[in-house]
């Protein structure tokens, strides 16, 4: 929906379905009763996941058709998508695959291209501007030496201007602005904004200029068009996980005149272990579930940052120097406490109230996806743990 700081909602990935028949079956059973509550006079926006599948399976024209003509009759809409999870994100052992087939790879270039296509189809006549939030290039821990690492970037680079390509002849057709949002994450090649600018600047850019000089373009005119269409997406959670501020984040990058695709709304669990450290470990350990990627980043008692792959090390090496955790959990946003331990909740009103005093994107996405695997005692009926979240972003804003 439309808000005085740019377009609200959540992200569909909390929905199941790698086949758009699926995921649209889901979809028309969930959508119009959130949006009942939440919308009832006004569009509503979508943030819409597709995996693989779907989006080629959603390119036959007969099922594109049929899903624009639901959104226009329910009133409804999507300007914004997911497309980091290629495959199954459901029922399935996730972990360190989500980041699979990773932006070395044609399957992830020709899926992300494919889901750029759709977008610029689905995006409402008024709205000229839409994104796609997708892997920060590749899993940190796949690249075992510096060289293999570096080799990587560069190939991944590489296929990520070859959207970039794909972009500029969309907009120069359909005269849709569309934006590809790296994500950083922990443990991926991109984990932080640091990184991430470090990337743009000695990575996406040369090598973006080269590429794009073969098409005709001056250095300049590259160098405009890559900051257009690809920007950064603030995952709340992730930059919480690893200790940074909304503030620091959006000054450096406007330093650099770098841009944010769009806000992923998205809590963390965070654990102080100034007391009743031995019970918090174990409460904790209810939360070690084996379907996504828990990375854990410590804070020692020095003020030093540790960091782990997965909660399962990071429970493993505790000692009595750690003074607290970021977990790498999407846990509901509207819950600063989960008995013993808490959230990063406040990281999120710090990001929204950033975001109020000088607005830096307009979008807005609410990405909690991990409904189906939290503590008994947390969850809910699905759409209405969804409408609370929306209405809680609401309230911020």
């Amino acid at each position: 929906m439309q808000t005085p700081y740019g377009h609200l909602s959540y992200c569909s990935n909390i929905h199941p379905g790698e086949e758009w028949s699926a995921h649209f079956s889901v979809l028309k059973s969930s959508i119009p009763e959130i949006k009942a509550t939440i919308s009832p006079q006004e569009k509503m926006g979508i943030g819409l996941r597709l995996a693989n599948q779907a989006s080629i399976d959603l390119s036959e024209k007969s099922n594109f058709d049929e899903f624009k003509n639901w959104l226009d009759s329910n009133n409804c809409y999507v300007f914004t998508m997911n497309g980091f999870p290629y495959g199954g994100f459901h029922n399935v052992v996730v972990k360190d695959q989500v980041h699979a087939p990773d932006w070395t790879t044609t399957e992830r270039t020709d899926y992300t291209i494919r889901m750029f296509g759709l977008l610029a189809q689905l995006l409402p006549s008024d709205l000229t501007e839409g994104g796609i939030s997708t892997s920060p290039l590749s899993y940190r821990f796949w690249w075992k030496t510096p060289e293999k690492l570096k080799e990587t970037t560069e190939i991944a680079t590489k296929n990520i201007i070859l959207v970039v390509e794909a972009l500029i002849d969309l907009e120069a057709t359909t005269g849709k602005i569309l934006h590809l949002d790296i994500e950083p994450e922990p443990d991926g090649i991109l984990e932080n904004s640091q990184e991430f600018i470090d990337w743009y600047n000695n990575y996406l850019i040369p090598i973006g200029v080269e590429q794009l000089k073969r098409k005709g373009f001056s250095s300049e005119k590259a160098i405009d068009a890559i900051k257009k269409h690809i920007q950064l997406c603030y995952d709340v959670c992730h930059f919480a996980v690893g200790f940074e501020a909304p503030q620091t984040v959006i000054h450096k990058l406007e330093k650099d005149g770098l841009k944010v695709g769009k806000i992923q709304i998205s809590s963390a669990l965070k654990v102080d272990f100034s007391s009743n450290a031995e019970e918090k470990l174990k409460v904790i350990a209810q939360y070690n579930e084996p379907t996504y990627l828990h990375q854990v980043v410590a804070q020692r008692k020095d003020g030093s940052l540790l960091k782990f792959p997965d909660l399962t090390e990071a429970i493993t090496n505790f000692d009595d120097t750690i003074r607290s955790w970021r977990v790498h959990f999407h846990v509901p946003l509207f819950l600063e406490n989960y008995g013993v331990l808490s959230s990063t909740q406040s990281d999120i009103v710090d990001t929204i109230n950033v975001h109020k005093n000088k607005p830096f994107t307009n979008h807005l996405e609410i990405e909690t996806y991990t409904w189906g695997v939290l503590p008994t005692e947390f969850q809910a009926p699905l759409n209405e743990s969804i409408i609370r979240e929306i209405n809680w972003v609401k309230g911020l804003l």
